[in-house]
């Protein structure tokens, strides 16, 4: 399948602009043993009907809870964190993301991420957050950790430091998060929105590699997230004052989603237990940006695309000080209001509507 060459251009000008935050690659692991009770390896057919007794997440800043070194990320600024936990904490919203929600509804605490390990030995069995904002499955910002190196670093703790067993993967759900920043830093490493045709598919090939690789690992229930509608991102609705979605654009990013839908096909067609789920994002965006409310009626979005927190003007974004330390960004009175946290993600009531929308879904997964 071809994208449009309209498509294309516009696609390219739409990643220009929605490039991931600065991050930095994970610090070294340092051995950190934990001890627990050992599980007998049950039939892996058992796990069916079960609810997963930990999370592991993988991915970006739409499920990054703190991995991103402090000194590189508007995540650790204010005001980020003001609706939970109450101050900057390294997620990339005023509250609470993708990872915690799901945590919620499997009945686990979010898990600890990764960096942060040694602080929180008694949370690892709940299990672990590797996400890093601003990555991809290719190396993007800053030479920070990509997909498969966080990968790595989960099969480390596995074979050589024995923190966590096969079983503990095999009872376990994995989410993994992809929300564009490779393509935003390919076009920005002077790639073409015609060779974005053919770049797309080695994005999805790569991504097919990594979740065919966790479940030769051991797992067997994996979430993966399908593109959110790009153009519907405070960054390019700004141009509409916010008032509407770039339809072209988001038509574009439908190529990237066809394809991921095609590849987990796949992949559940050659394991043949069916342990892979597309998260789908963009139509949970969508349904809850048409309607600017939840399913429930509870949480209401009267200006749905306009940000919470934005910069006082260009070049200032949510979190910016300038060289005096002065505010250089205005937030909203109710950030319960708003859909959207900053230029490129939601707030906390934003990703509770966005999770209310997919809960159906996870409900038939398990």
């Amino acid at each position: 399948m071809e994208l449009p060459n309209l498509y294309l251009s516009l696609f390219h000008c739409l990643l220009l602009t929605t490039t991931g935050y600065l991050c930095v690659q994970g610090l070294p692991h340092h051995s950190r043993r934990h001890h627990h009770n050992r599980h007998h390896l049950h039939d892996e057919h058992q796990l069916y009907g079960f609810r997963p007794t930990k999370l592991f997440v993988f991915g970006d800043s739409y499920a990054d809870t703190g991995n991103v070194r402090k000194s590189l990320a508007n995540s650790w600024k204010e005001p980020y964190g003001t609706t939970f936990p109450g101050k900057p904490a390294g997620r990339f919203s005023d509250g609470r993301v993708l990872t915690d929600y799901l945590a919620k509804y499997l009945g686990l605490k979010s898990p600890i991420a990764y960096i942060w390990m040694k602080l929180g030995e008694k949370k690892l069995h709940y299990g672990m957050n590797f996400a890093y904002g601003g990555s991809g499955v290719f190396n993007t910002y800053n030479l920070l950790p990509n997909m498969s190196t966080q990968i790595d670093f989960f099969e480390k703790l596995m074979n050589n430091d024995s923190v966590y067993t096969k079983w503990d993967l095999q009872s376990s759900l994995v989410l993994v998060a992809l929300a564009g920043n490779d393509y935003g830093a390919y076009l920005a490493n002077n790639g073409t929105a015609q060779g974005l045709q053919t770049f797309i598919p080695l994005v999805i090939n790569q991504l097919a590699m990594n979740l065919k690789r966790l479940h030769e690992m051991g797992a067997r229930k994996i979430a993966v997230t399908a593109l959110e509608p790009l153009g519907c991102l405070p960054r390019m609705t700004q141009t509409s004052w916010f008032q509407q979605c770039n339809e072209t654009q988001n038509m574009a990013v439908n190529f990237h989603n066809l394809l991921l839908q095609q590849a987990v096909e796949k992949l559940n067609n050659e394991t043949q237990d069916s342990a892979f789920l597309v998260l789908d994002l963009y139509s949970s965006f969508t349904t809850v940006l048409d309607h600017k409310k939840d399913n429930s009626g509870n949480l209401k979005f009267d200006t749905p695309l306009k940000p919470c927190c934005m910069g006082v003007s260009n070049g200032y974004l949510c979190g910016s000080v300038d060289e005096n330390g002065t505010k250089m960004y205005t937030v909203c009175n109710d950030p319960k209001a708003a859909f959207f946290w900053d230029g490129s993600h939601p707030t906390e009531a934003g990703w509770r509507a966005v999770f209310t929308a997919m809960q159906p879904t996870f409900e038939q997964f398990f």
